[in-house]
């Protein structure tokens, strides 16, 4: 008892110097944190020009040990289940990008920046909303219409928070957001929008946009009422009126699902929650799936094309790419991507856990590749933390890469580590280390995520902080080519030119 009294009372101090230092804590396990009287008040929209780059620092589940928690760090760009985070523009030569910020008192606050590719500037970023929590879990999407509007939509973590969604007021202009009041159908009614959580959200000219998202619905399952993840789809000719939610598998206590969206075809990945008996089986994710649609959410089926009754409730079913339940084995979702025929890859880590340390090892990195007959799985590195997230590019049929914190970092077994860069010659067959993109570094590195459209010079986006206590969070990003940058924590003027941090010679 006296250790666990303890333990509150260092979470507290530790939460106290997390608001001092412009980053934030939380011990959240469950959705919750919400100021009860701004649930839906406009009070939240700032609009508020930020002092620079600052990300914030959220933590999982303590754990007891010297780890500290299940999962923890600079956690500006998580999860690897919103997307996207960052879009180019080729209209404007521009990368517009959204990560989760952090004010003086600890809160979440949701800002959107953009990259000049000609001047190789990064503008002032703009704190949008104020979340009102300190769970990085509520972390923005955003998205870009064919008019040049940018949408910036607000997640939540859970039924306890509301969601919000933001248009910019000019296009392509990050300077002002104006607060959406969007609707859903239900029941043949129009009802406000305003809850989602996991988003990935995609905008498709001729179409508008569609939604991939978790909603939780409580269900009487074999061992006992449970809150269940149920992964669903939804879409918009305009960002306002929204269809009714459509289910696409509810198996036993849930799923985390990551998509991925080219020429109209979206396609994605989930895992499954086990209903156990004497633990909660959020901790427990397995196997792996996948479903595509061609027409934008009217009809969904297997990479071999059969059409499947939605939403699925068997772990057997045929949406299945590899069964690690059987094996005892944790997945990871990681990123999804398609090759030039249109055939998808999932970059995804297994383990033998969810508890950080080496108790979970060895976490290894996979990806399942369809051939056009058969999933084929191959084997690419290990690292050393079950949330060391990274991307995957296919850029040719014989060139792919990966980035992500694939190396050891300065808090080894916590969340991240130094960022690499992994090159494939082959087509995915095989990996080699290509680049160690950061090394020596004062905290862990985490979350590289790939903008939706991307040009050479803005590849991957992430940040950085302490993996086993609140620290400062950094917001870097780098090339193709390996060159690192750290935006500026704060900034004197408007726009700021980015130099290179340090480039490190290829490992060739």
């Amino acid at each position: 008892m006296r250790k666990k009294a303890l333990k509150i009372i260092y979470t507290l101090l530790s939460a106290t110097m997390c608001c001092s230092l412009s980053t934030v804590y939380s011990q959240e396990t469950i959705p919750g944190n919400v100021h009860p009287d701004a649930r839906y008040a406009d009070g939240l929209t700032l609009n508020s020009k930020l002092e620079g780059f600052s990300g914030i620092w959220y933590a999982n589940q303590p754990s007891d040990d010297e780890y500290a928690y299940k999962y923890s760090g600079g956690l500006a760009t998580y999860t690897a289940n919103h997307n996207p985070m960052a879009v180019y523009s080729p209209e404007t030569d521009k990368t517009y990008f959204c990560y989760g910020a952090v004010n003086s008192h600890g809160s979440l606050i949701h800002a959107v920046s953009c990259y000049d590719h000609k001047t190789k500037a990064v503008t002032r970023p703009v704190g949008v909303i104020d979340k009102k929590t300190t769970d990085a879990h509520d972390n923005p999407v955003l998205c870009l219409d064919d008019k040049g509007y940018i949408w910036l939509f607000s997640t939540s973590h859970g039924t306890s928070r509301p969601s919000y969604i933001h248009r910019s007021r000019k296009p392509y202009d990050i300077n002002e957001f104006e607060l959406i009041s969007p609707f859903k159908t239900e029941d043949g009614k129009k009802v406000p929008l305003d809850n989602f959580s996991y988003l990935q959200v995609y905008f498709h000219r001729g179409s508008g946009f569609l939604g991939l998202f978790t909603h939780y619905v409580v269900s009487e399952l074999k061992y006992g009422k449970k809150s269940v993840r149920v992964i669903s789809w939804m879409k918009s000719p305009d960002g306002i009126n929204w269809s009714e939610w459509n289910e696409i598998a509810a198996i036993e206590e849930g799923h985390y699902q990551t998509s991925f969206f080219r020429n109209g075809k979206v396609g994605t990945s989930f895992n499954y929650h086990p209903n156990l008996e004497k633990e909660p089986g959020l901790n427990y994710r397995t196997n792996l799936y996948y479903l595509e649609t061609d027409d934008f959410g009217e009809s969904w089926h297997t990479i071999d094309g059969k059409k499947l009754l939605l939403p699925l409730k068997d772990v057997d079913n045929e949406a299945i790419v590899a069964d690690y339940a059987s094996r005892g084995l944790n997945v990871y979702i990681n990123d999804v991507a398609f090759d030039n025929r249109g055939y998808p890859a999932i970059l995804y880590i297994t383990s033998k856990g969810y508890q950080a340390g080496p108790v979970s090892g060895p976490q290894e990195w996979h990806i399942a590749h369809w051939s056009g007959k058969s999933w084929d799985i191959g084997f690419v590195t290990r690292s050393d933390n079950n949330y060391d997230m990274g991307s995957l590019y296919i850029e040719s049929e014989a060139i792919w890469r990966i980035i992500g914190p694939t190396e050891p970092g300065p808090q080894l077994y916590n969340t991240g580590g130094e960022m690499a860069m992994w090159l494939s010659a082959d087509g995915g067959k095989s990996w080699k280390l290509e680049i160690q993109l950061t090394a020596k570094s004062r905290f862990n590195h985490s979350y590289a995520r790939k903008p939706l459209i991307l040009k050479d010079d803005f590849y991957a986006i992430w940040s950085d902080g302490h993996g086993r206590k609140p620290s400062e969070s950094g917001i870097w990003f780098c090339t193709k080519n390996g060159e690192v940058f750290c935006l500026p924590q704060k900034m004197k003027n408007d726009t700021a030119k980015v130099a290179a941090c340090r480039i490190i010679p290829s490992l060739k």
